[in-house]
């Protein structure tokens, strides 16, 4: 199945700090064409944790306006590809292409951190971005973070929170 990632979803210009990448949305979250969409997938819990919200707001545009407030930006590394199901195991090497991340970059000068969600985004990241990256934006930081993904039940809750908060602290 050809699956195609989601707009960015950015503060305005020269306002984000941080961009969290993933690699491709799940079958859930492009159905519903909204990041993290899946119900056990833990990213919006682990934010409202991050960001100190006690009500985290059930509609998306409301949890996008506060990333953009704490100049956190929500993109994919993968812009297409074939993949069966929603694993990250399951994309096809050959018929990934890119999301245009340096141009995105460009129009946010004061980005400082880039947190790849999960080993695949890590990955892509690393074998077809971030040499670019780095010396095209010498400022920016990147880490690979644990997987907010269902699929990744290797650590706990309290695990994936400490690791992001641990890193978001610093560039908020």
């Amino acid at each position: 199945m050809q699956c195609h990632s989601l707009a960015p979803v950015v503060p305005q210009p020269a306002v984000m700090r941080v961009l969290i990448l993933g690699s491709m949305p799940g079958e859930a979250s492009l159905q519903a064409q909204a990041y993290y969409a899946h119900p056990r997938n833990q990213f919006w819990p682990i934010m409202a944790q991050c960001l100190g919200v006690k009500t985290w707001p059930s509609h998306l545009p409301t949890r996008y306006q506060l990333l953009a407030e704490q100049g956190i930006g929500l993109w994919d590394v993968i812009a297409q590809c074939q993949r069966q199901g929603s694993l990250d195991s399951a994309i096809k090497a050959d018929s990934i292409t890119l999301n245009p991340i340096l141009s995105l970059l460009e129009q946010q000068p004061n980005c400082q951190l880039i947190m790849c969600n999960g080993q695949k985004a890590g990955q892509l990241f690393k074998r077809y971005l971030a040499a670019s990256v780095i010396e095209s934006f010498p400022n920016i930081e990147w880490c690979v973070m644990p997987s907010t993904s269902p699929a990744h039940a290797a650590l706990s809750f309290a695990d994936k929170y400490q690791a992001w908060q641990d890193k978001l602290i610093n560039f908020r």
